[in-house]
């Protein structure tokens, strides 16, 4: 069974599969938009120094043909045959991307996938859908890399520039004219049957007797040509690609009613278990072309889940078709997906939180100890205060221990499964207790504000505050309450997290002797009182030291 690849996983080669000899099929489209689909061969720094290593459309094969493209076939856009023991050492990784020919953004496709084929059977499959993308033009979909040994990982990662900053990336030129514009048509189907003669040394690992059996493994196990019918149950298995399934046959329609741009924002409805919401969303997918033989209204659910595959975003109607083909699991899991919205600072849920370093150039200070996952390459250093900044927080309470998250990649954060709330600034300020601080923008700025006081020990309480252009991520107890500053506005200090920097805030000491005897009595030794024009706030919490 093919194992699920979400985006930054890793397995080594030899773990999905004992085979060398591999095909690599991928799946993407979109509504009236065009993709160019090649791998480079980079070197031990990660660059194309042999443009033979660039196999695409101009460029079929690599010299020795240990990477070869095939054409589309078994359901895929495109597909290659790679054979990993001819690859040459200078050659240690190789990527596969996806690139524009034209207008358009990658935010636009339906789902898709890349997939490893071994002898007739999928090992590995990395699924994608639009929702996952922004302005980018070209993307990076999976790697195949050596590091003591061959490994797969899966990037899902792009570049606004389309191909000219892929690239640029891979340290290549763009030569649109170098390439023999006939040669490419003639050459897909002509590798065909020799992959037919040489599949089975290296396809038919199982016994030799299966040596037919590797010739229509580049494509998909069993039946290649007639392949829409076996197709479909592989494709529905997995339910985030099973919209690719009717797709072979009809490849612009089938991806069309997912390139809608209501998707991006769809997956963010089931990140807190709102499963049971499951009666309003599928209806309108039950009507659409894809699903025909299904069409039956009344039993929407079970007769139409299959088949239609809701994207990754939409998992209300998830648990009713899939566990029939099998992928109870996925269902299961499906409406706890990481949440790709194209910002920089995106909730998984109500208690953690992924900031994305590629996206703005800054980057971010958190908490020591709150990265609980990041993808891809982040560098951790430790920010320092300095022998002021330590004096003065010992001395206010106001110290945070920090970490400088700087790279390209994505990191979660959370601290105790406190709720968790981005605040964005845009050139004002706010004041936060450094304890109530989660991670912020580097781009802030911050210090450390007095509130005066005569009533309270050392005479003085103290707060953090932000101002600039950047977001605080501000951390809770429980679900807060945001209320407007009036004339009568008072708050225990401790629940206190936040307020608007332009109020005025007052001690109001009530120490009494005996406090109990007056029942009246809040039981509160000191409250905050704030003052301010309208349009200030103060956010207070459900909980206090």
């Amino acid at each position: 069974m093919a194992r699920q690849f979400q985006r930054g996983h890793k397995a080594k080669i030899s773990d999905l599969t004992a085979g060398t000899d591999l095909y690599v099929g991928v799946q993407i489209a979109a509504p009236g938009l065009t993709f160019d689909i090649s791998c480079f061969g980079l070197d031990a720094n990660e660059q194309l120094s042999d443009d033979r290593y660039f196999v695409f459309f101009n460029q079929p094969k690599s010299p020795e043909e240990s990477i070869q493209l095939l054409g589309a076939q078994s359901g895929d856009t495109e597909s290659f045959r790679v054979t990993l023991d001819r690859i040459p050492a200078a050659i240690q990784k190789l990527s596969f991307t996806a690139t524009l020919d034209g207008s358009g953004q990658m935010s636009q496709i339906g789902p898709g996938y890349i997939r490893i084929v071994a002898g007739g059977e999928e090992v590995v499959r990395y699924a994608f859908t639009g929702s996952e993308f922004t302005t980018e033009r070209a993307v990076m979909l999976g790697d195949f890399y050596l590091k003591d040994v061959w490994r797969f990982a899966a990037v899902g990662q792009g570049f606004d520039g389309g191909l000219d900053a892929l690239l640029k990336n891979f340290g290549g030129e763009v030569a649109e004219e170098e390439a023999p514009p006939a040669a490419a048509p003639a050459a897909v189907p002509g590798f065909a049957p020799p992959a037919q003669a040489a599949a089975p040394p290296a396809f038919g690992a199982p016994p030799a007797a299966q040596a037919p059996q590797p010739a229509p493994s580049f494509g998909a196990p069993a039946a290649p040509a007639p392949s829409p019918a076996p197709q479909q149950p592989m494709h529905a298995a997995p339910t985030i690609a099973a919209p690719m399934a009717p797709q072979a046959p009809q490849a612009p329609q089938a991806p069309s009613p997912y390139g809608q741009p209501q998707q991006p924002h769809q997956p963010q409805q089931p990140q807190f278990g709102q499963v049971p919401g499951q009666g309003a969303p599928p209806a309108p997918s039950f009507g659409q072309q894809a699903p025909a033989p299904y069409g039956q209204p009344a039993p929407a659910p079970y007769g139409q889940q299959p088949p239609v595959g809701m994207p990754p975003g939409v998992p209300q109607g998830m648990p009713q078709g899939v566990p029939a083909a099998g992928a109870g699991l996925q269902a299961a899991l499906q409406p706890y997906k990481e949440a790709a919205t194209g910002q920089r600072w995106t909730p998984q849920n109500q208690q953690l939180m992924r900031v994305d370093l590629t996206m703005g150039g800054s980057g971010v200070l958190a908490r020591q100890g709150s990265m609980v996952m990041y993808q891809g390459k982040v560098d951790f250093g430790y920010k320092s205060a300095g022998f002021v900044g330590r004096a003065v927080g010992n001395a206010t309470g106001q110290e945070m221990q920090l970490m400088r998250c700087t790279g390209r990649g994505q990191v979660f954060l959370a601290e105790e499964g406190s709720h968790l709330h981005p605040i964005e600034l845009q050139g004002d300020a706010i004041c936060v207790s450094a304890e109530s601080v989660l991670a912020f923008d580097e781009s802030l700025q911050y210090e450390v504000r007095r509130v005066e006081g005569h009533g309270i020990p050392g005479g003085a309480l103290f707060t953090m505050q932000f101002h600039g252009t950047g977001t605080v991520i501000v951390k809770t107890h429980g679900t807060p309450v945001v209320l407007p500053v009036t004339p009568t506005t008072f708050a225990d200090c401790n629940a206190v997290v936040a307020w608007s920097a332009a109020s005025q805030v007052i001690v109001s000491s009530q120490v009494r002797l005996r406090r109990n005897a007056y029942p009246g009595h809040s039981g509160e030794t000191v409250n905050l009182q704030f003052r301010g024009a309208p349009g200030n706030f103060i956010v207070v919490q459900p909980y206090e030291v």
